[in-house]
């Protein structure tokens, strides 16, 4: 569905940002990007989505497929129009509008108007809070209501592959496992791709099919998520539990060296 060949992003023709970094997301499966802050996750997805040409960016090598035809460094809304839709970080709602106005903006590239009411009604099925919220201001609802409001507009435009970026974060742990249990519903029920970037490797890996770890630009490591979970690398670095099983505070944890096979 969506592959990645050796990409390399510059920033303003000078600064180098992503070294070579190759992934798929499969057709129907959920792939998981992990990594520290400024590992090059967010630029990944912008490389995909197109984003990067607000930030004077530039795929400069390798290519970026969906279903066999490339879009590295298209433009961002023909990107869309094809069927890759990103999240942002940060739970971007349209403030001042209704709940269900934000919904509906999502459609705003679909020209099949009389399945727009059907598809919110739908949504409203995975997200029966937000259909309780549907007349109040995006502004007041709750950062866990808020980032249930994003996801629920990104799937109105009916993508093929949906790109998450940390979509738990400032979230308590309860309403991860809940908003995690809605996207992988969602995954199954309508066979969707998902390219997920999160730090909570946990929940990731609990989630995707599939998971790669990047540290400075590149993918170090990748492989099945359960066999992530297992690796004694993630376990210590991302899980934050050392090899007999004793969990370490990230001040012990943060100050560890990538091994060096990683680096090769």
């Amino acid at each position: 569905m969506l592959t990645l060949y050796n990409v390399e992003v510059v920033y303003s023709a000078a600064i180098l940002v992503l070294r070579g970094v190759s992934l798929e997301v499969p057709e129907a499966g959920i792939a998981a990007l992990m990594g520290a802050n400024g590992a090059g996750k967010t630029t990944t997805l912008k490389a995909i989505s197109g984003l990067l040409k607000a930030e004077v960016g530039k795929v400069t090598r390798g290519h970026i497929l969906l279903d066999a035809e490339r879009i590295e460094n298209g433009d961002p809304e023909k990107i869309a129009g094809r069927g890759i839709i990103q999240c942002l970080e940060g739970r971007r709602v349209f403030e001042h509008l209704t709940a269900e106005d934000n919904i509906m903006s999502g459609a705003y590239l679909r020209r099949d108007r009389r399945k727009l009411k059907r598809d919110v009604e739908e949504l409203y099925g995975y997200f029966p809070r937000l259909k309780e919220l549907r007349s109040n201001i995006a502004g007041y609802l709750s950062g866990g209501e808020q980032q249930q409001l994003v996801v629920a507009r990104a799937l109105m435009a009916r993508p093929k592959v949906l790109l998450l970026d940390e979509p738990s974060l400032g979230l308590a742990p309860l309403l991860v496992k809940e908003l995690f249990g809605i996207i992988g519903r969602i995954n199954q029920d309508r066979e969707l791709s998902i390219l997920l970037v999160e730090q909570n490797a946990k929940a990731a890996l609990d989630l995707a099919h599939h998971g790669y770890v990047m540290e400075n630009g590149r993918v170090v490591l990748d492989g099945p998520a359960d066999n992530l979970k297992e690796n004694e690398d993630v376990k210590e670095f991302y899980l934050g539990l050392s090899q007999v099983g004793q969990r370490k505070s990230y001040r012990e944890v943060k100050h560890y060296k990538r091994r060096k096979r990683w680096l090769g």
